[in-house]
């Protein structure tokens, strides 16, 4: 029962130990569905089940029926060309990353977005490319399909070159695609988890500066060949700088600081701007028009973009040789691409109140890169400028998606020629400018470690990492390190003593508080993490430092000193008085090797009393050259609460030291660990009865144990008809019996 008193409450119920609770309230017994029953289910076959597996397979199912067309229409259109315009200039940007020609950009914008709007779960992500995984597959590249060196750089040549660079970009992003549908088909959604977003702002942040490092050459316009080492560029430029084409390089520029500025009033003033400043598509336009007026390839040799192919090619079968070559690329690429994709979706959903699923995100980016890789794309996954500028011009659903795909056809199948005279070096401003969201992470070092030193560390170490190593060996180099972190963490779990505050039910560590209790004789240590083969020594030492006293060696004195004692009786060197045993001779000293008589396993078993004529209290005075060390404690209270599993390694260390501190006396009480029971943990010296329902139960238990026998406030009950209650008279005047008692009235009853 429960009864509130103003701000405060008073609970009525019995001292529960875990035998008295399940014997007063009747256990629900749940059978646990094992890894068969969820294999059944899985695999079950009912109409119900086909109708929700076809409405999880193909989302458009659910959504497309309940689209408000009336409401919604005029946004979508009004988003799709908007994100559509930014997808055919990133598409080009981005294809430089690649080292492919810019128009193969145009096929990873367009199929993979066809592919999602049947497939895909979020509204609001735009699919296509994205520098890191762009950055990622032109690393594949460059390692298969190096730049001519022999400077043979004849357009056949060039034109051989690109080629073979699309079939392995195509046959990277094919079988990245590959594992992506076979992770979302295997229900490996979960893997996200294992990506934190300190290690993903650090990745993203290293492949930031790849990015700008990998674009110099077209901002310079330097004859440099690509690179499969990081930062293996920065010497090739710095090299050849005498060569940069100042034309190019002021173009770099100009688009630069101008996109940076205008960005800066759309983030400064997005609440007020209808809609976001298309500053890619103005520099874009007027970039071409003056270089087609002025002439600039012919007038500055600057390098354009040149002649578009026009419509699509005929899809190819994937090289079965790069697959061999590049699996753990395309591993990474799955990962990252799905990772920072489904990042970005759980965040409008969340703003916008529905679900996405991560296992049928997997499916549908992977269908997107295995048909976008047949038709000559690369990666895909979402650009965060993209999608920011999907959902912010009002798009509702994946009609903007497929209405963005539509414009980037136009531009295939029409308009793309008009593209011909832009400058590449606008192209790689414009990934540059694109990048500002990325290169700003670096602020959150200073912010990581005042939260959390581990995930600043995780974030430079993914950083350093990706940055020095490599993107691929450096996100598989930053996983690694993020699980030993976790492993570092479990391995030293946070153990505290706890002591009473305010005299209440409430119990917190002692060095945070003033106003504590705690019981004579009594130890209250806490372990709130799990554990385990690899930290239970961790936490034995604890706990043996928490009582002050290794019991295995205080077991193993007290034995020696039974030895000694039960020999100096036969010999006569002692004898039993009423006030206890009187050493009667000069008892010679015998060494510790003499004593234990090659039967030294005998010191860790209990100590046997039963044939000596008086009970030794190891707490008062022995007989001379008999030493053994003081125990102040009779009783330890373990809170388990927040410990989530103990594996059978760690059972099997517990055991045994709490069997060590049962032998010498002192009583164990447990709150509360449910697995032990089926675990066969208990024996005659570890007893179910130990365990309590809390830690206030097991003092409570404690404190009446040990003082109803000599406190004259705290008399029995028995006229009351309950021989296990008692009357406790406080001395502030309140009666109340056991189970209602607060501990300050407890306390106050045994005090004389």
């Amino acid at each position: 029962m429960v009864e509130p008193v103003g701000n405060h409450y008073v609970v009525a119920r019995p001292v529960y130990s875990e035998n008295l609770f399940n014997e007063e309230h009747e256990k629900l017994h749940r059978y646990h569905k094992n890894f068969w029953d969820h294999l059944k289910i899985y695999f079950r076959c009912s109409p119900q089940r086909v109708k929700k597996i076809a409405l999880g397979l193909f989302p458009i199912i659910s959504w497309l029926p309940a689209y408000r067309f009336r409401e919604w229409i005029l946004s979508d259109i009004v988003s799709g060309i908007n994100t559509g315009l930014v997808a055919v200039l990133q598409g080009l940007a981005f294809a430089l990353l690649v080292n492919v020609p810019p128009s193969y950009g145009l096929y990873a914008a367009f199929f993979p977005n066809l592919v999602y709007f049947i497939f895909g779960t979020s509204r609001h992500i735009s699919v296509g490319p994205f520098p890191v995984l762009s950055l990622m597959v032109g690393g594949a590249v460059t390692r298969l399909v190096p730049d001519d060196t022999a400077g043979n750089g004849t357009s056949t040549n060039i034109s051989a070159i690109n080629e073979e660079r699309v079939m392995v970009a195509a046959s990277v992003t094919f079988l990245s695609g590959i594992f992506q549908l076979l992770l979302g088909i295997l229900q490996f959604g979960f893997i996200v988890i294992y990506l934190s977003q300190s290690l993903i702002s650090g990745f993203t942040t290293a492949a930031a500066i790849h990015v700008l490092v990998s674009q110099l050459k077209f901002m310079l316009q330097l004859p440099v060949p690509g690179f499969n080492k990081p930062f293996g560029i920065v010497y090739s430029v710095f090299s050849q700088i005498t060569k940069t084409n100042i034309a190019d390089l002021v173009t770099s520029l100009v688009v630069l600081l101008i996109v940076f500025v205008v960005k800066e009033v759309n983030d400064r003033y997005k609440a007020k701007l209808p809609t976001p400043i298309p500053i890619e598509l103005l520099m874009t336009v007027l970039a071409a028009l003056i270089s087609y007026f002025v002439n600039f390839e012919e007038k500055f040799n600057v390098a354009v973009v040149g002649k578009l192919e026009e419509g699509f090619q005929a899809p190819v079968a994937p090289d079965v040789g790069v697959f061999q070559k590049c699996i753990g690329d395309s591993i990474s690429i799955a990962i990252v691409g799905f990772a920072v994709a489904f990042s970005v979706a759980k965040v409008y959903s969340i703003k916008h109140d529905y679900p996405v699923d991560s296992n049928q995100e997997l499916i549908a980016f992977g269908l997107g890169n295995i048909v976008g890789g047949s038709f000559k794309g690369f990666a895909s996954s979402t650009a965060l400028s993209r999608s920011g500028v999907q959902e912010s011009t009002g798009g509702k659903t994946q009609i903007a998606g497929i209405i963005s795909a539509v414009i980037v056809l136009i531009v295939i199948l029409a308009i793309g020629f008009l593209l011909a005279p832009l400058q590449k070096s606008v192209l790689a401003s414009l990934a540059l400018g694109n990048l500002k969201g990325m290169l700003m992470q670096f602020k959150e070092v200073g912010i990581l470690w005042r939260k959390d030193k581990y995930d600043c560390v995780i974030w430079v170490v993914t950083f350093l990492a990706a940055i020095f190593l490599g993107l691929d060996i450096g996100l598989a180099t930053a996983v690694a390190f993020q699980l030993l972190t976790v492993v570092i963490r479990s391995q030293f779990p946070s153990c505290t003593v706890l002591a009473n505050v305010g005299r209440s039910n409430i119990y917190r560590n002692r060095k945070d508080y003033t106003d504590i209790y705690e019981p004579e004789g009594v130890k209250i240590f806490r372990c709130s993490s799990p554990i385990f083969f690899a930290n239970i020594e961790f936490f034995r030492e604890k706990l043996i430092t928490a009582v002050g006293f290794s019991p295995l060696r205080v077991l193993r004195k007290r034995n020696k000193a039974l030895r000694k004692i039960k020999k100096m009786l036969k010999k006569g060197e002692l004898q039993v008085t009423p006030k206890g045993l009187i050493c009667m001779a000069n008892h010679t000293h015998e060494s510790d090797e003499e004593l234990d008589n090659n039967r030294i396993e005998e010191l860790d078993q209990p100590t046997n009393v039963t044939d000596l004529p008086i009970q030794i209290n190891w707490g008062a005075d022995l007989p001379p050259g008999i030493t053994v060390p003081r125990v102040d404690i009779h009783s330890i209270v373990l809170d388990f609460s927040s410990v989530s599993f103990l594996d059978s390694s760690a059972m099997r260390v517990l055991q045994k030291t709490l069997k060590e501190f049962v032998r010498i006396n002192i009583d164990i009480y447990v709150g509360f660990l449910d697995k032990l029971e089926r675990c066969a943990f208990f024996d005659e010296e570890i007893k179910p009865s130990m365990f309590f329902l809390t830690i206030h139960d097991a003092v409570l238990h404690i404190l009446l144990k040990k003082d109803i026998a000599s406190s004259p406030k705290l008399k029995p009950a028995e006229e009351k008809g309950n021989s296990n209650d008692y009357i406790i008279i406080p001395s502030n005047g309140l009666r109340s019996r056991e189970c209602t008692v607060r501990l300050a009235s407890l306390v106050a009853a045994s005090q004389p």
